[in-house]
């Protein structure tokens, strides 16, 4: 597994359902990677394209954005943590608000599938996040607390986990919560229970080359997960060079 202790921050591009072979030759020609080997820079294709990009991986590590709960069996179209490892992934997104709301995940699920990770040395990036609903009634911290508590198992640390925060109503809408708000609930996180004290916490959410500066410059902030902006090479390349 990955030691995460040995870097201070984390870009994680999660390319969605976007990217072919053209896109990712072209991506990794013209990427240009951080010489600070503090930064860890994970980029999760689609699964389609995991073998070819575990075959082209330069200074970079791979990471898969889903992966399923159960190990093997009848389950037509899943994919094990076996076969990750196969393909020498290092990292996986577990709980995406996109997974949680299109295809109705639950907290249970995304624990069972982090247990699966954990024990066969891949890192959980394991997704929370409040909708713009639950943001208006006041009760953010509420939500959260209940997904650290059912999302993240006990098999769960520092050294083999990573969460990220991710507000649902700014995924994706161009809208940026302040950034007073990111250090308050990335704050409330690591505090809440002393368990996540030492965690690596990542920001996600709108998260472009003009903001990202500011966001991980924050004390409880540890790097960004990353849409829409990691698809653009300028702009991914501006995002993990500052």
């Amino acid at each position: 597994m990955i030691k995460l202790d040995s870097f201070s921050l984390f870009f994680v591009a999660n390319w969605k359902l976007n990217g072919n072979f053209k896109f990712i030759d072209q991506f990794i020609s013209n990427i240009s990677l951080p010489r600070d080997k503090s930064k860890c820079v994970v980029i999760c294709p689609t699964s389609i394209h995991l073998d070819y990009m575990s075959k082209n991986i330069n200074d970079f590590y791979l990471g898969a954005q889903n992966v399923s709960q159960h190990k093997d069996g009848a389950y037509t179209g899943e994919i094990s943590v076996n076969s990750l490892s196969d393909l020498n992934v290092n990292f996986c997104i577990v709980g995406h608000s996109e997974r949680r709301q299109i295809f109705y995940e639950k907290n249970e699920e995304i624990n069972l599938k982090s247990v699966n990770l954990i024990k066969n040395n891949l890192v959980p990036i394991i997704c929370v996040g409040e909708t713009l609903q639950e943001k208006e009634k006041g009760i953010t911290n509420e939500i959260l607390e209940e997904q650290l508590k059912n999302s993240i198992p006990i098999s769960s640390n520092f050294q083999n986990t990573i969460i990220a925060y991710e507000p649902v109503w700014a995924i994706g809408t161009g809208l940026t919560p302040t950034i007073e708000e990111i250090d308050v609930t990335h704050q409330f996180i690591r505090e809440h229970n002393v368990k996540f004290n030492k965690f690596k916490i990542l920001y996600g959410g709108s998260v472009k080359a003009d903001n990202v500066k500011l966001i991980t410059s924050l004390l409880n902030v540890d790097g960004a997960l990353i849409g829409g902006a990691s698809l653009k090479t300028d702009e991914f390349t501006k995002i993990i060079q500052d």
